[in-house]
């Protein structure tokens, strides 16, 4: 792992009585009637010009559908239906996802490569109106049966940026995930709004192999933050940032010195608007588990002390939406609930639970995305089988 030089370690402790500037209230929490039937998983929610997006899997037999809708007010329109297949890899922490520039849909799934546990591709499908797809076209086209995955996608200029996760050197043939002799790597490109991929880079030869990827564009340029790894197993978080058409080679956003030998499957989430940047992440060094959040002014350049989020055990599995400069709202599963709170780099906020939640892999990531003053919340609820979404406005 590739590290800048030390600036601040220390951590600032989170409040509990919200007593300080950080104090934000929220109005009660409203469900929205979910758009997604019975046996769907995997949401993902994506703002694009104040217009909220929902997309999540209906799985029946071997049969996975791909579906998305749009809120409207506080209620979700008719679900669209963008593909299916029943070679597809379904699985909990690695979802799929779209994205929305200008009038141009795109969204990526995971589909098997050949027999192993862990061979499959990316594939990506585009749409000028959000009901006609074209593809699906391969985003990784290395030809291996490996893993590729973790993808983030962000519009970027007139295109769209994408980051994800490449098995390909981390394979040997004969061998799948769990007996690879090779590395993960990061990779990102540039797709333009017809599907065509514009540019490929290398971003990082070795990172941990399971964990979400997550990209912002800064008004710099695209950022990628990410779970690195050492030579020692040390799998602390790392941005690489795309400044003057180069890269930069991958630093770390702070030094957890988390060694853990295997993979968490606990990605970061960044958000940012021009220079400002917000990231949030789960680690656990020495066994205490911990979600921090950590701002930086000038784009990902450098970064501030993290802010210590949770107050007894966690699982992560976090989301942040940057409120401005040195502020943001955070989410994240703290014991058996959803929870949420505004965190500033001076501290945190009083927390509000949004809704209860099961911490098995089953339950998956909850999404969080803001829109005005108002929190939009989706997840799978274990129970009933089904996403779910809620909202909560922000009382500031």
């Amino acid at each position: 792992m590739k590290i800048l030089p030390p600036v601040v370690l220390s951590i600032v402790l989170f409040n509990c009585t919200g007593s300080n500037k950080t104090t934000v209230g929220f109005s009660p929490i409203r469900s929205f009637p979910s758009p997604a039937a019975k046996e769907s998983i995997d949401p993902h929610l994506f703002r694009y010009n104040d217009v909220v997006y929902l997309s999540w899997l209906e799985v029946e037999d071997t049969t996975a559908t791909f579906k998305y809708s749009t809120l409207e007010g506080e209620s979700w329109a008719a679900a669209q239906t963008i593909t299916s297949g029943n070679t597809w890899f379904v699985n909990w922490a690695d979802y799929p996802s779209m994205a929305i520039n200008g009038e141009t849909f795109i969204a990526h799934y995971l589909d098997r490569s050949g027999p192993g546990k862990y061979s499959y591709d990316v594939k990506y499908l585009i749409s000028g109106d959000g009901k006609n797809w074209n593809g699906p076209t391969l985003l990784n086209d290395d030809g291996k049966d490996a893993e590729h995955g973790f993808v983030s996608i962000v519009p970027y200029n007139e295109d769209f940026f994408v980051a994800w996760l490449d098995g390909r050197d981390a394979v040997m043939e004969g061998m799948d995930h769990e007996g690879h002799h090779g590395s993960m790597s990061l990779r990102g490109a540039i797709l333009d709004r017809q599907g065509k991929k514009l540019k490929e880079w290398l971003l990082d030869e070795r990172v941990c192999d399971c964990c979400q990827t997550t990209a912002a564009v800064t008004g710099k340029g695209p950022i990628v933050v990410y779970r690195d790894r050492s030579d020692d197993e040390v799998r602390d978080m790392s941005v690489v940032r795309l400044v003057d058409n180069e890269w930069t080679k991958p630093a770390s956003i702070y030094e957890d010195q988390w060694e853990i030998n295997g993979c968490p499957v606990n990605g970061p989430r960044v958000s940012a608007m021009g220079d400002d940047v917000a990231v949030a992440w789960f680690s656990a060094p020495g066994d205490s588990t911990q979600v921090k959040v950590i701002f930086s002014n000038d784009g990902g350049a450098g970064f501030t002390k993290p802010v210590l989020i949770n107050g007894s055990k966690t699982s992560g599995r976090v989301d942040v939406e940057l409120l401005g400069p040195d502020n943001a709202i955070v989410s994240w599963i703290e014991n058996d609930s959803i929870q949420v709170a505004k965190v500033s780099s001076n501290g945190r906020g009083s927390a509000r639970a949004v809704s209860r939640i099961s911490t098995s892999r089953a339950s998956g990531f909850p999404q969080m995305t803001k829109v005005g003053e108002r929190l939009i919340f989706a997840w799978t609820d274990v129970e009933t089988r089904t996403v779910q979404t809620a909202g909560i406005d922000i009382n500031r």
